[in-house]
């Protein structure tokens, strides 16, 4: 795409799926990287292309909600992941986003045997394959109580100690994670107490972890994600 003179902006598709939700740094980085960011709710009747022809890409980010939900558009939302899959374009699914899309590729999103948690901080580990790609912080922020199936056909690039499946590639434009790291302050000030019911479940860390946690193990998930976004979808003018 050519931003030359009076050329609008690349624009990243950005699903949501609270009122109150935000993209967090993935929005911010990808705004400095000088994409418009078209943010809709599909929950609140916001429609989704039919094609990606007017899009760089997309990121579906997560949510208190199940993949695994009856509700109307859980199913719309991952039907319409097969718009940016057929058509080859850029698509992350971030948490409940990577659970949706490892179901629309025929896997199965489910709860630890054992009802454990993942809220906090915990290790994750590069495959061989995560390694060749590129550098992987050792611990990342997690918020979630189901994890996803990995993808027939698809490549895992990181795994976890309680959920094995934390990261994966699926052709060469979509990626699902399972971790957060969208996650700012301000954010994760917002979740653990607006959420902080969830912090008493098994597994969980308490808030003291997750504010120190995030001292000493956020600068490296900010690399890995100013990598990642070099690697997924790089800069506006080059979309």
């Amino acid at each position: 795409m050519n931003n030359g003179a009076g050329a609008e902006p690349a624009r990243i598709l950005i699903v949501l799926h609270q009122e109150t939700s935000i993209p967090g740094r993935v929005g911010t980085m990808l705004e400095k990287r000088g994409f418009h960011l078209d943010i809709r709710r599909p929950r609140f009747g916001d429609p989704l292309p039919y094609t990606m022809a007017e899009h760089a890409g997309a990121v579906v980010f997560g949510g208190p909600m199940s993949a695994n939900d009856p509700d109307a558009f859980i199913k719309r939302e991952i039907d319409w992941m097969a718009v940016p899959l057929k058509e080859d374009k850029p698509l992350l699914g971030i948490c409940l986003g990577g659970q949706m899309l490892a179901k629309q590729l025929g896997a199965r999103v489910k709860a630890h045997p054992k009802d454990q948690v993942e809220i906090g901080y915990y290790p994750i580990k590069a495959t061989d394959a995560g390694e060749a790609m590129m550098r992987w912080p050792s611990r990342v922020y997690q918020w979630h109580r189901e994890g996803f199936e990995l993808p027939k056909g698809a490549e895992l690039l990181a795994e976890g100690q309680v959920f094995a499946n934390q990261a994966y590639r699926y052709g060469a434009n979509a990626y699902g994670l399972q971790f957060h790291p969208e996650v700012t302050m301000r954010m994760m000030m917002r979740w653990t107490t607006k959420a902080s019911d969830r912090l008493k479940l098994p597994g969980a860390r308490n808030r003291r972890n997750h504010y120190a946690g995030r001292l000493f193990h956020d600068p490296a998930v900010e690399r890995w994600l100013i990598a990642f976004l070099d690697h997924w979808i790089g800069r506006a003018d080059q979309a």
